[in-house]
Order: structure tokens, then sequence, then C-alpha cells
């Protein structure tokens, strides 16, 4: 496993914790610092995935609104945690992280969908990342 793609993984975990106590834990710092204690003893991903967690918390709200536009099968509450989190990673890497190419953001959510998700979780994350990709790619906003 790449150090990004294990940095992605305990943020998307981080996050999910967050989510799980209804976006009240007090303290993310310690939060994200203790799961890269246990999942991860001695890797140093250079802030990684602390970048990816403050970025969805800056963000959530226009990430959600996104999720929603293009989930509009599936409303924000109903979509499994896991799911919800892994997209809240991925658009923030595809639309607010100027330093990740878009078919990374896209590619790396899928395959973290593909191992904690659910059965179909890779086919959805790909269908709603997919969508805002095709919008940014008409607006001539693609990340190489």
């Amino acid at each position: 496993m790449s150090n990004r793609h294990l940095s992605r993984t305990i943020a998307m975990q981080t996050l999910y914790e967050w989510d799980f106590n209804d976006q009240k834990q007090k303290n993310l710092d310690e939060l994200l610092s203790h799961n890269l204690a246990e999942f991860a003893p001695g890797f140093n991903d250079e802030g990684f995935a602390q970048r990816l967690v403050s970025g969805v918390l800056e963000n959530h709200r226009a990430i959600d609104e996104l999720i929603k536009k293009y989930a509009t099968e599936w409303p924000l509450e109903q979509i499994t945690i896991v799911d919800r989190n892994i997209l809240r990673i991925g658009v923030f890497e595809l639309k607010f992280d100027p330093d990740i190419p878009s078919k990374v953001a896209i590619n790396e959510a899928i395959e973290v969908a593909k191992t904690f998700g659910g059965e179909s979780s890779g086919k959805f994350v790909n269908g709603v990342l997919g969508a805002i990709y095709k919008e940014m790619e008409a607006a001539g906003q693609i990340k190489e």
C-alpha cells in the first residue's frame, strides 16, 4: 500500500468516527493522531492525512452540496457512513486540492471504496465523482 493510499485510509477512518458520532468529535487532531498510531505506528505521511481531514472539514458544506447534487437518488443521510466519507475525501481532492490530479483523486476514492465499502460502493463512488469530473471537464477545470 502506498503512503498516500494509507493516509487516505486513515483520514477516512477518522472522518468515519467523526460522522458516526454526529460530527461532534471534539478534537479531530487527537482522533487522527490515535488512528495514525493505531493503524500505522511509526508512519510519517508528512501531514497528508491531516491535510485531507482539515480540507474536508473546511469545505464540508460545499462538499456535501456537491454530493447531494450528483447523488440524486440518495439523500446524504442515507448514504452509508463509509461511502459518504470516502466521497467527501474524493470531492475534496477533486475540487479543492490543487496538488492532486483529478484522475488520481477519483481512482484513489474508488480503491478505498472497494476495500472498505459494500459490494457496489466502488461503482457508486465512481458514478458520483465521474459526474463531478465531467462538469469540471466542461468548465476546463481538470487538473493533470
